[in-house]
């Protein structure tokens, strides 16, 4: 069955690098990477991009965002997306495992910024211009230690990359994009939650299932999503499953059949009715209107 292709850090240029991480210059790094871009693909790493200048278009699982001079782009692994631009971009990006950071920080996880800590959260930040100078120098300074062997560039990085995500979390709360009212052990809880989704979405549809692998009570769960998102725990199931479905409609050429069996629909006809519902389409309507 084809599916859609999963980029892995090592792919990348990697002169004097470190272990689970990258960065480069925006505009090299796309000439570099000229023929993945803009076609439709996943990462099994984290992602951060800055742009300075440029203008086009974010594809994120669906989803478009405008790109501009302040932009600042997240993306944790398994999202699928690609780039289309209209004029050409700079900036920087670099990208890590999950290990690289939560290693040299024992208290601390990626899931605790609000960009990372669920996937329905909007994947990036547009920064005024007089936000843009700091978060252009830490960039800057990252791709610099990258691309030298000076005594503890890797333990600069690090804390560089932290100084970036905490500035950027900060700005991110202040523009409303989201709301962080809950408590931290809802918060733990929903990231664990769409890390179980992600690992059974396919093969388990019942809440109790995820209830259960949470050793917690349906109810409570249900009283976390609903707290959290403003979902139900059937929604987040559902939704998964759905966007799965989205991706391998538009970006493979498997028969729909196919698609609906590899998502734990037997019954196409069943599959059909379930997308619709969430969609408003059949999966050969999306397919065509897509195309």
């Amino acid at each position: 069955m084809k599916t859609i292709p999963i980029l892995n850090i090592t792919q990348f240029e990697r002169e004097e690098s470190l272990v689970d991480f990258y960065s480069n210059d925006l505009k090299n790094h796309l000439i570099k990477n000229e023929h993945i871009f803009d076609k439709p693909h996943k990462h099994d790493f984290f992602l951060c991009v800055f742009f300075s200048k440029g203008s086009g278009i974010h594809e994120v699982d669906f989803n478009s965002y405008d790109v501009a001079p302040g932009s600042v782009f997240f993306l944790m692994p398994g999202q699928t997306h690609y780039w289309k631009f209209e004029e050409q971009p700079e900036g920087y990006i670099f990208f890590h495992s999950q290990d690289f950071y939560e290693f040299h920080f024992s208290n601390k996880k990626l899931q605790q910024f609000p960009f990372y800590y669920s996937y329905k959260n909007p994947p990036y930040i547009n920064l005024t211009i007089d936000r843009v100078s700091v978060l252009e120098s830490y960039f800057k300074e990252i791709n610099s230690e990258f691309r030298k062997s000076l005594p503890f560039n890797k333990q600069k990085i690090i804390s560089l990359v932290d100084l970036i995500y905490i500035d950027l979390s900060r700005l991110y709360v202040e523009e409303e994009t989201i709301q962080l009212s809950s408590t931290p052990v809802y918060l733990k809880t929903l990231s664990s939650i769409e890390a179980t989704i992600q690992q059974f979405y396919k093969t388990e549809k019942s809440a109790k299932f995820y209830a259960d692998k949470l050793s917690i009570t349906p109810k409570h769960l249900n009283r976390i999503t609903k707290t959290t998102l403003n979902k139900t725990t059937t929604d987040l199931i559902t939704e998964r499953v759905i966007l799965e479905a989205k991706r391998l409609i538009v970006h493979s050429d498997n028969p729909l059949s196919i698609i609906g069996q590899s998502l734990g629909y037997e019954d196409y006809a069943y599959f059909s009715r379930v997308f619709k519902l969430k969609t408003n389409k059949t999966p050969l309507e999306f397919r065509k209107e897509y195309e």
